[in-house]
Parts: structure tokens; C-alpha cells; sequence
């Protein structure tokens, strides 16, 4: 090796430990770490948003019992009210076999934060089936916002029933939520939004059964921003927004 490659490769090994140095993690305060915002819409580009959650349950012989209930908030509407549709098909006449499994324990999921998804089986042949997703259209390409069912008012609680079991969509103080029985013993579902969480909780006891909750988290964008004051949502405004703490 020559002596010039051989010093080079002796300064740049001597160097190693100074620049690792200027790499070394460092610990956020948590007055540091409040502070930090995320910002991925510019402002004045929301249109509106929603929320749709459905829960199902269909049973061995094809009956389905559930609900789905949404909310939309527009730059019009500001007040947030949820409307609830309720689902009731009809299937065979074929018997239901009593449910004979047992599950036990779970007392902790309701001490749980942010988005919980259990499904607890005790039986055979059953899917079940929990799953959250967000939805972001521009104006243009949006469907037509239409509120359908019943208003669901604070406080209030929709219910319906047929042979599949009994459900019930209430709304409290702090959130959304759904609750199926099932009849014959084949088991429960919930599915609840409320203070900033989301909890879809199914339990197993009979067989054959389908069961869904979903949720979807609509949101719509203006097709390009307004142009009076506002943000245009390009690369280079969005460095110049860096230094202004957004």
C-alpha cells in the first residue's frame, strides 16, 4: 500500500470516534416532546371528515343482526351528531345449536388506550373479522355526503332485535358504542369510540358464526387550496412553514 492510501486510512480511522460522537442519541424532555406537531394537511385544505362504524353478526343459518352509525363535520356544520342505520336479514329456518364454550378473564381491556382489537373464540367454524382504515379523497372524486337512519341524541340508545340476538347503539358523554348479543349463547360483540380510543372486542361461544366490526375514518381535501390568504401545499412553502414551527 502506498504511504499517502496508508495515511489517509489511519486519519480517517482516528476520526471515527470524534464523528460518532456527534451521533450519539439524545434524551427529549417531555416539555420538549409536547411540543412536537405533526402536520401533514395544510391549512384550509379539509373540507370535512366522518366517521363510519359498523358492527355484524351472522349466525349459523345465515341470519344477520348489527347496526352502522356516522358522523360527517363539515366547515358548515361544526356540531358533531351521529345517525344510526340498523341491519336485519333474514336467513334459514334451521335450528341454532346452543352455544357451550366459555372464555374468562379480560378485565384488563377496559383500562386500554388508543386502538384495541380482541376476538376471544370458545367455539368452532367462526370468523371474525376487526379492522380500522383511513379514507382520503380529494373534493372532486368524494361521493355525495348523505346522512342516513336515525339521530342518535346524547344520551340515547337505538335498539333492534330479531333472530340472530339483540343489539343496541348508545351514545354517552364520552363516545360511541355498539353492543351485539347474540342468542342461543353464541357470544357478544362491542365496538366502541370514546375519549380518543377505539375498541373492537368479540367473544366466542358457538359455531359457525361471521361477525365484523369496522371502522372507517373518512376525510376529504380541497382539490387544490384557496388561493386568498392560503397555503398552496407545495414542497417549497412547506419549507418555508418548517420555520415557523408548523
Amino acid at each position: 500500500m502506498k504511504t499517502p492510501i496508508w495515511l489517509a486510512v489511519v486519519c480517517l480511522a482516528a476520526s471515527l470516534p470524534a464523528h460518532a460522537q456527534i451521533f450519539t442519541p439524545i434524551e427529549l424532555k417531555d416539555q420538549e416532546l409536547a411540543n412536537l406537531r405533526g402536520r401533514y394537511v395544510m391549512p384550509g385544505r379539509i373540507i370535512s371528515f366522518g366517521i363510519v362504524m359498523t358492527s355484524t353478526w351472522q349466525n349459523a343459518n345465515g341470519t344477520v343482526i348489527g347496526a352502522s352509525t356516522s358522523m360527517q363535520v363539515q366547515q358548515t356544520t361544526i356540531k358533531p351528531q351521529f345517525y344510526v342505520s340498523t341491519i336485519d336479514q333474514t336467513g334459514n329456518s334451521s335450528l341454532i345449536k346452543q352455544g357451550t364454550g366459555s372464555v374468562t378473564g379480560g378485565n384488563g381491556l377496559n383500562n386500554t388506550n388508543g386502538v384495541t382489537q380482541v376476538v376471544r373464540a370458545a367455539g368452532d367454524n367462526n370468523t371474525a373479522y376487526n379492522d380500522v382504515d383511513i379514507n382520503v379523497t380529494k373534493a372532486s372524486e368524494a361521493p355525495a355526503i348523505q346522512q342516513q337512519g336515525q339521530l342518535l341524541e346524547a344520551g340515547s340508545t337505538v335498539t333492534g332485535a330479531n333472530a340472530a340476538g339483540s343489539m343496541s347503539v348508545s351514545s354517552t358523554g364520552s363516545g360511541v358504542q355498539l353492543n351485539i348479543l347474540a342468542n342461543n349463547n353464541q357470544g357478544t360483540t362491542m365496538q366502541r369510540l370514546a375519549q380518543g380510543g377505539l375498541m373492537q372486542n368479540t367473544t366466542l361461544l358457538g359455531g359457525s358464526n361471521q361477525v365484523r366490526n369496522l371502522t372507517s375514518l373518512n376525510v376529504v381535501l380541497r382539490d387544490s387550496a384557496t388561493t386568498t390568504g392560503a397555503f398552496s401545499g407545495n414542497l417549497d412553502q412547506l419549507k418555508g412553514l418548517r420555520a415557523l414551527g408548523f
